[in-house]
């Protein structure tokens, strides 16, 4: 079972931000940017860990629901968009990088990662979980 079937199934504390019964999306805790999020499928052991690997209905799902959590960043978090990464190395269990950017290398993963106080995190993830369920445009 990896972290985030820990996060998931709730025996792991996460700052959630959205939910719905086939994925999960929270913030990073050692994030590039403030609003820095993971959206991750609800997935059967084993976890597939290569997002190629998801049946078609999961993947287009997986990137709906980023969609979705990316419009309610853009709206609780000043940047001029969203970054989407996919990069698979650091946990095995498909998940999707959403990072607000002012800058291209905002993006850059060798970049040092934010300190953020609890208070900070909870903060944030209230306020992207607002803008997600004030709706979308």
């Amino acid at each position: 079972m990896t972290i985030f079937t820990k996060i998931i199934n709730g025996e792991i504390p996460s700052y959630k931000v959205a939910e719905d019964d086939r994925y999960y999306a929270f913030l990073d805790i050692n994030p590039l940017k403030r609003g820095h999020v993971l959206v991750v499928p609800k997935l059967p052991e084993p976890e597939a860990d290569y997002i190629f690997d998801l049946d078609d209905e999961t993947l287009a799902g997986l990137m709906v629901f980023a969609k979705m959590v990316a419009k309610g960043i853009e709206k609780a978090i000043p940047c001029k968009r969203v970054g989407v990464a996919v990069l698979g190395m650091e946990v095995n269990h498909v998940h999707v990088h959403l990072i607000p950017l002012d800058k291209e290398t905002d993006m850059l993963f060798t970049n040092p990662k934010l300190k953020l106080s609890t208070e900070e995190m909870m903060e944030i993830a209230n306020s992207i979980a607002v803008a997600i369920d004030g709706g979308e445009d």
